[in-house]
């Protein structure tokens, strides 16, 4: 499921600019697609405009019948009725998808026999402080097993004692849930630690639900702002 909004705070429409020929969340459901990962593959969202592109193309798209807060809630109502165990959460801004990272996320369910896991999600180490410190990155930090314990806009582990290493994680906007989690995910209240830091994946924590961290060093590009996007092209071509 890749949940697409038209309108985006930092950059609006960038779903529909133009990467090296067809739009960002074009280029995005086809490298969905061209995984082979998934039984079926669909656009979620409320647009027109994106809605259009993909039938374009031939593609799966649901419309969302309501406004929603986040891309959860969107994927939540759109596979309410269907026959689904594990649901993936692509975002519509990384057309540079990796199978192979997509892969061990899924596999966590498949080691996962007594179905104890909530959901899973990809995080990637980052050294560069610039990119350590900007809240537009958000960053994560685990336990010894690699199940999440917080994630911030803010640098954390704070480095007050610069003596001391730790790796600092970026946390990759791809989800793998169980249907029931993300069922209850769409029934729960908003709480103050989401609403404050605008990261959907902390009500998760908030509730009480465990959500297994993968690594991955495959970085890709992540199309947030205008320079994002040129990144993206060079890349691309």
């Amino acid at each position: 499921m890749i949940p697409a909004r038209y309108q985006a705070s930092r950059f609006p429409a960038k779903l529909m600019q133009d990467l090296c020929g067809k739009p960002v969340i074009v280029r995005t459901y086809e490298a969905a697609v061209q995984t082979g990962l998934f039984d079926a593959v669909y656009v979620v969202t409320d647009s027109d405009i994106i809605s259009e592109a993909i039938a374009n193309v031939g593609g799966n798209v649901i419309k969302s019948k309501k406004e929603h807060e986040s891309g959860s809630d969107r994927i939540a109502e759109a596979v309410m009725h269907m026959d689904v165990d594990i649901v993936i959460n692509v975002q519509g801004d990384e057309p540079f998808i990796d199978g192979e990272s997509l892969a061990k996320v899924i596999e966590v369910f498949r080691k996962d026999a007594k179905k104890e896991i909530d959901l899973a999600s990809l995080m990637t180490p980052i050294t560069e402080w610039d990119e350590i410190s900007n809240p537009n990155t958000v960053k994560v930090i685990v336990d010894n097993q690699d199940f999440a314990l917080y994630f911030s806009r803010s640098p954390i582990p704070y480095p007050r004692d610069q003596e001391v290493e730790a790796i600092y994680y970026k946390h990759k906007g791809i989800y793998a849930f169980r249907k029931r989690s993300l069922m209850d995910f769409q029934k729960l209240p908003m709480l103050p630690l989401e609403a404050k830091e605008k990261i959907e994946a902390i009500r998760f924590l908030e509730y009480g639900k465990k959500i297994k961290m993968v690594e991955t060093h495959v970085t890709g590009i992540e199309i947030d702002t205008p320079d994002d996007l040129e990144r993206a092209k060079k890349a691309w071509k």
